[in-house]
C-alpha cells in the first residue's frame, strides 16, 4: 500500500496549482489534494485534513496551505512523516497587511473576480510567465470560478492566523523549503529567514518560478520533491541548487 501524500492548496487555489505534480507523485504515493474553499479558519482547515484518515502522511503545502500544514503538525505531529513548505511565510500579520487584503476584497466585490486576476494573480507570477498561456489560463479560470465570498473567507483566515513560527519550532520530521526565485509575495529572503529557524531544512530556489512555482516551474519543483522524498538531506544538498 502506498504512503499517503497530501497536497495543500493556498489562498483561493485548488488542484490547478498542483496539476503538474499529481501525475508524477502518483507513481509513488497515494496523492490527495486539499483546497480550502468555503473555510475561514486555518485551524478548521487543519482539522479538515486530519479528519480524512487515521494513517500517517507526507505533507506538501503551498502558500496559505503551508500555514495550514504547520497547524496540522501542531495538532498531530506524530502523523506527519515529512513536510514540504513552498512559497510561504511564518510571520504574523504585518503593518498595512489588513488594509491591502481588504482593499482587494472590496474591489473584487465591486468589480468581480476579473479584478483579482489582473491585480492579484498576475503580479504574483514571474514576468515571463505572465505571457505563457499554459500557465496563465488555468490560473485565470481557477480564480474566475471562485467568488468574492470565497476570497473573503480566506482573507479572514489569514488575518486571524495562529502563530506559525511557534508551530515551526515544534516540527521534528524532515522538512524541505522551496520558493520561486521571482516570488515577490513570499520572497527568497523570507524563506532564508525560515531556514534560519530550522537550519536542518534544505532550501531549494526554483529559478523560473514566481509565487505559483508548482505550476510556473514544475520541472524543478518535481525534481526537488522527488529527490527529497527519496534520499536524505545530504544527498539533496549535493544534487540541487541549495541556499
Amino acid at each position: 500500500m502506498k504512503t499517503k501524500l497530501y497536497l495543500l492548496c493556498g489562498l483561493l487555489c485548488d488542484a490547478t496549482v498542483w496539476q503538474r505534480q499529481v501525475p508524477v507523485l502518483q507513481e509513488y504515493y497515494d496523492v490527495q489534494v486539499f483546497d480550502f474553499l468555503g473555510l475561514d479558519d486555518l485551524t478548521v482547515m487543519a482539522q479538515h485534513v486530519l479528519a480524512q484518515d487515521d494513517a500517517p502522511f507526507v505533507l506538501v503545502a503551498h502558500s496559505m496551505g503551508a500555514r495550514v500544514a504547520l497547524e496540522v503538525v501542531r495538532m498531530a505531529p506524530e502523523r506527519v512523516l515529512k513536510l514540504a513548505l513552498l512559497d510561504t511565510g511564518v510571520h504574523g500579520v504585518k503593518e498595512g497587511e489588513a488594509q491591502k487584503r481588504y482593499h482587494l476584497l472590496e474591489q473584487a466585490q465591486t468589480h468581480g473576480m476579473a479584478f483579482l486576476v489582473e491585480h492579484w494573480l498576475m503580479p504574483m507570477l514571474a514576468p515571463k510567465n505572465q505571457q505563457d498561456d499554459s500557465i496563465v489560463e488555468p490560473l485565470r479560470q481557477m480564480v474566475l470560478k471562485s467568488t468574492p465570498e470565497d476570497f473573503g473567507k480566506h482573507v479572514h483566515a489569514l488575518l486571524n492566523r495562529p502563530d506559525a513560527e511557534a508551530s515551526l519550532k515544534q516540527v521534528s520530521c524532515p522538512v524541505l523549503l522551496g520558493v520561486g526565485a521571482q516570488d515577490t509575495w513570499s520572497t527568497v529572503a523570507q524563506h532564508q529567514a525560515i531556514q534560519a529557524l530550522m537550519p536542518q531544512a534544505p532550501l531549494v530556489v526554483f529559478d523560473d518560478g514566481g509565487h505559483m512555482a508548482p505550476l510556473e516551474d514544475a520541472g524543478r519543483v518535481n525534481q526537488a520533491l522527488l529527490q527529497w522524498l527519496a534520499v536524505d538531506a545530504v544527498s539533496v544538498q549535493q544534487e540541487l541548487k541549495i541556499h
